[in-house]
């Protein structure tokens, strides 16, 4: 017997976030490793693949926490070798989505004195501000 995982709201809101923004249905990953077993950067990872689509079958905001999803090279290893054909690169780049739209800036360019602006290399502050700033 198949028990159903019942989820929040706001668990089941954050999955099918991802699940709109990737386009993929995470709930049909059946948690057999495959992806992980044959991505090439499993190594640099801190989760796994098959991790990372757990984390968001059960809405876990954590996910969003871990480098793994910024280390997916989108090499669609994953999807090739899916017997659900889910495109784990698809949802590792609604993750990064997600984190990119919430426009958070790490720097406060204001703050820094004129003087030191007057500094910089030009290339460094234009970097930094893409960088930094949403």
């Amino acid at each position: 017997m198949i028990k159903k995982i019942e989820i929040s709201p706001d668990n089941e809101k954050f999955l099918n976030k991802v699940n709109e923004l990737s386009g993929e249905v995470i709930t049909l990953c059946e948690q057999c490793g495959t992806c992980s077993g044959g991505c090439p950067l499993v190594t640099e990872m801190d989760i796994t693949p098959s991790q990372m689509m757990r984390l968001v079958q059960l809405g876990q905001k954590e996910v969003l926490d871990h480098k793994a999803i910024w280390v997916c090279a989108s090499c669609f290893t994953c999807t090739v070798r899916c017997p659900r054909q889910i495109d784990v690169s698809k949802v590792a780049e609604a993750l990064r989505q997600i984190i990119l739209r919430q426009a958070v800036d790490h720097i406060d360019i204001k703050a820094i004195p004129k003087e030191e602006i007057a500094c910089l290399p030009q290339i460094a502050l234009v970097s930094a501000c893409r960088k930094f700033t949403g």
